[in-house]
C-alpha cells in the first residue's frame, strides 16, 4: 500500500534542520544556496535531495537536504543511496569501454557476432547494428511504450526475468514480447531516439564476452578501483538500511512509492550516494585517471567521451550544435553541457559537467514531480552550477592575490 504524506508548509520547514554540508575553506560562498533549495523543496514537495559541486576535478562543496525517509525523519545527506535512473548508462558505457581495451569487443562490429540469437531490424533485414549505434541511440531498435514501462519494473524486489530471455522475446520473430513495433524505419546510424533497451542490450553484450555479469565486472574495473564500496546494482547487494525511500508527489500529496527493480538494469539500475558516484564522475572528468593512477586507458575514456556526431555521420534528425553524443552521454541543456540525466518512478538525478569540464553538478531528488514541475530540478541544477561558478571565480581571484602579494608583480597569461 502506498503511503501517503499531505504537504504542509510547517513541516517542510523542518528541512532547514536536517541539512548536511561539507565545504572546503572558510569562505562558504554559498549565502543564498540554502534558501534558494529549502524554498523550491518545499514549494514543490521535494522530501529529499543531495548534491555535489565539482570545480577543477575536485569536490568543493556537498550537501544533504530534506528526508532520505519522511515517515522516520531520517535525513537525506550525501551518503544516502538511490537508485540513479539513466545516469547508470555512463556506467554501462565505461565497462563496455573496457570490454573494447580488453579486445572483447569492438564499437563497430555487429552485434550479431556477439549474440546468442539474431537481430534484424525488418525494415532494413540487410544492415547492421553496431555497439557504438547502440550508445549513440542511433540503433534503429525502440523502447514500445507502454510495454516498456509497464511490464519491466518489479516492485519490492530485483527482477526475476533474465535479461537475456527478455532481450530474446523483445527482438526476434514468434518471441513473446516481439513487434515490428520494437524497430524504428530508420536505417541504424541516420537516425537518432533515445532507447532504454539500447543500454540494456549493450550491458548484456558486455556481460556474454566478458564471462562476467554486469555488476561483478564493474565492481571489478570501477568501483573498487574507485573506492565507491557502497553502490551495486541490485536491492540484494546494497544496504538497504541507508537507501532513500521514494516519492511521488500527485496535486498536494506526497505518495511513497516501493523500491523497484528491473529487468533492462544497464539502462538504469546502479545504486549509489552522492559521494560515489563524484568519484565516478571525476574519473570520466581526468580521462581515465583517477588520484593519479590510470584505472582506464586515456584513449578509452576519450573516445567514450568525445562528440560522435562529426562530418558523415550526423543523425539527419540532429543539429550537433544542439545535440551530440558519446557513448552512452550526450550533450544537455542546449549543447553548453555534458553528462547525463536521470529520471524514473521517484527519482530524479543530474551528473553534468560544462564543455571544459571545469565545473561539474551531481544532484540526487527522491520524488517523482508532475511534468509542469519539472522545471524546478532544471532549476536547481543551474543554482548549484553557479555556486560552482562563484566558487571557482574566488579561487581564480584569491590565486592572483596571492600571486601578487608574494611577487609584488601581477600575473600574466598570454591569449
Amino acid at each position: 500500500m502506498h503511503k501517503i504524506v499531505h504537504l504542509a508548509t510547517g513541516f517542510f520547514l523542518v528541512l532547514l534542520n536536517y541539512s548536511y554540508a561539507q565545504t572546503s575553506g572558510a569562505d562558504v560562498r554559498n549565502v543564498h544556496i540554502d534558501s534558494i533549495i529549502t524554498e523550491k523543496m518545499t514549494r514543490t514537495g521535494i522530501a529529499g535531495l543531495g548534491a555535489a559541486v565539482i570545480v577543477d576535478q575536485k569536490v568543493v562543496w556537498k550537501k544533504g537536504y530534506g528526508f532520505a525517509d519522511l515517515e522516520n525523519h531520517i535525513p537525506f545527506s550525501t551518503s544516502t543511496l538511490m537508485n540513479i535512473a539513466s545516469v547508470s548508462k555512463t556506467i554501462t558505457g565505461a565497462c563496455m569501454m573496457k570490454a573494447v581495451e580488453q579486445g572483447k569487443v569492438s564499437l563497430d562490429e555487429d552485434i550479431n557476432t556477439y549474440l546468442p540469437f539474431k537481430i534484424v531490424n525488418p525494415y532494413y533485414p540487410d544492415s547492421k547494428i553496431t555497439l557504438r549505434n547502440l550508445a549513440t541511440h542511433t540503433s534503429g531498435l525502440s523502447d514500445r511504450y507502454p510495454f516498456y514501462t509497464d511490464s519491466l519494473y518489479t516492485n519490492g524486489r530485483d527482477a526475476e526475468l533474465p535479461l537475456g530471455d527478455f532481450l530474446k522475446n523483445y527482438f526476434v520473430p514468434g518471441g513473446k514480447y516481439y513487434s515490428k513495433e520494437n524497430f524504428l524505419n530508420h536505417q541504424p546510424g541516420k537516425y537518432r531516439e533515445y532507447s532504454n533497451i539500447c543500454a540494456g542490450l549493450a550491458g548484456y553484450i558486455v556481460e556474454l564476452q566478458t564471462g562476467m555479469k554486469l555488476n561483478k565486472y564493474s565492481s571489478k574495473y570501477i568501483f573498487k578501483p574507485l573506492g565507491m564500496a557502497h553502490t551495486g546494482w541490485f536491492l540484494s547487494e546494497v544496504d538497504l538500511n541507508n537507501h532513500a525511500k521514494l516519492y511521488s508527489k500527485d496535486n498536494n500529496t506526497v505518495q511513497q512509492i516501493p523500491l523497484y527493480g528491473c529487468v533492462t538494469y544497464p539502462d538504469g539500475g546502479v545504486r549509489t550516494s552522492v559521494d560515489d558516484l563524484s568519484k565516478f564522475f571525476i574519473f570520466l572528468l581526468q580521462n581515465g585517471y583517477y588520484k593519479g593512477q590510470e584505472l582506464f586507458r586515456q584513449e578509452s575514456i576519450r573516445e567514450m567521451l568525445r562528440f560522435q556526431f562529426t562530418g558523415d555521420h550526423i543523425p539527419e534528425n540532429v543539429n550537433p550544435d544542439k545535440l551530440n553524443s558519446g557513448i552512452f552521454w550526450a550533450t544537455k541543456m542546449g549543447g553548453k553541457r555534458i553528462g547525463h540525466n536521470g529520471s524514473d518512478p521517484g527519482v530524479r538525478t543530474f551528473m553534468l559537467s560544462d564543455l571544459n569540464r571545469e565545473v561539474a553538478v551531481i544532484l540526487f531528488a527522491n520524488t517523482s514531480l508532475s511534468e509542469k514541475e519539472e522545471d524546478v530540478f532544471f532549476s536547481l541544477y543551474d543554482a548549484l552550477y553557479a555556486m560552482g561558478l562563484r566558487i571557482k571565480n574566488a579561487e581564480h581571484s584569491k590565486k592572483h592575490l596571492n600571486h601578487s602579494f608574494l611577487t609584488g608583480q601581477p600575473e600574466h597569461h598570454s591569449n
